[in-house]
C-alpha cells in the first residue's frame, strides 16, 4: 500500500489543481456575464456599402448623439437606460429619418431595443469583451451596409465617438466593480477563457 502512497498524493495533487483551475473559470465567467448584463449598446446598420450610404449612417449617429442627452438622461443602471430608450424609441426613429430627409434620402428607418452578438471594441483606455448584449438597434433601408457601434450605458465612449478625449476614471469606478474594471482594462488575459466559457454554455443552451 505504501507504495501507492506517492501516486495517491500525486493523483489527488492534481484533482485539487483542476477543480481551482474550474472553480476560477466558473467565477471569472460569471463575472463576465454580470458585465454583460449592466451594458447597453448602440448599433446602427447602413443601408449598403456606399460612400454616400456609409456618409448618411455617420450623420444618423452624429444626431443621436448630439440628443443622447435629452433621449437617455440621468440613468443609473442599464435597466433604466433600456426602459428610458424603450419609451423613446418613436422620438429617436423620428430624429433618424428627419436627419436622412433633410440629406434629401427618404429610407425607411426603424429603431428596436433586442439582444444582439458584438465583437470586441476597445473605446479609449477600455475594451468590451466579444458576446451578447442589449442594444439599441437602429437600421436604414436594407440595413445591408457596414455598421457603427458604442456604448449607450455606461456612456464612456460617447465621448470618444464625438471626438472628446475619454478620461473618467471615476465614472468607470461607479459603473463597474474592481473585478470587471479588470476585465475591460486587461482584455488579453480573459480573451481565451470567456471565448471557452460561451463555448461552454452554448453546450447547455
Amino acid at each position: 500500500m505504501k507504495k501507492y502512497t506517492g501516486v495517491i498524493a500525486a493523483v489527488a495533487l492534481i484533482i485539487s489543481v483542476l477543480i481551482s483551475n474550474a472553480a476560477g473559470f466558473v467565477r471569472d465567467g460569471r463575472e463576465l456575464d454580470k458585465l454583460r448584463g449592466e451594458v447597453l449598446r448602440l448599433h446602427i446598420i447602413a443601408n449598403s456599402d456606399s460612400d454616400e450610404d456609409q456618409r448618411l449612417k455617420l450623420c444618423v449617429r452624429d444626431e443621436i448623439l448630439r440628443h443622447s442627452s435629452e433621449l437617455f438622461g440621468e440613468v443609473e443602471s442599464r435597466c433604466e437606460a433600456e426602459r428610458s430608450v424603450a419609451q423613446k424609441l418613436p422620438e429617436i426613429k423620428k430624429i433618424a429619418e428627419q436627419t436622412l430627409r433633410r440629406e434629401g434620402c427618404y429610407a425607411e428607418v426603424s429603431a428596436e431595443i433586442t439582444d444582439m452578438a458584438f465583437d470586441e471594441r476597445t473605446y479609449g483606455d477600455i475594451t468590451m469583451p466579444a458576446g451578447e448584449y442589449r442594444a439599441l438597434r437602429i437600421t436604414i433601408g436594407e440595413a445591408a451596409g457596414h455598421n457603427w457601434w458604442c456604448v449607450l450605458f455606461p456612456p464612456l465612449c460617447i465621448p470618444a465617438a464625438c471626438g472628446a478625449v475619454i478620461d473618467d476614471e471615476e465614472k468607470e469606478e461607479e459603473c463597474f466593480d474592481e473585478k470587471e474594471l479588470e476585465i475591460l482594462h486587461r482584455p488579453k488575459k480573459y480573451r481565451v477563457r470567456f471565448a471557452l466559457w460561451d463555448k461552454f454554455k452554448s453546450w447547455f443552451d
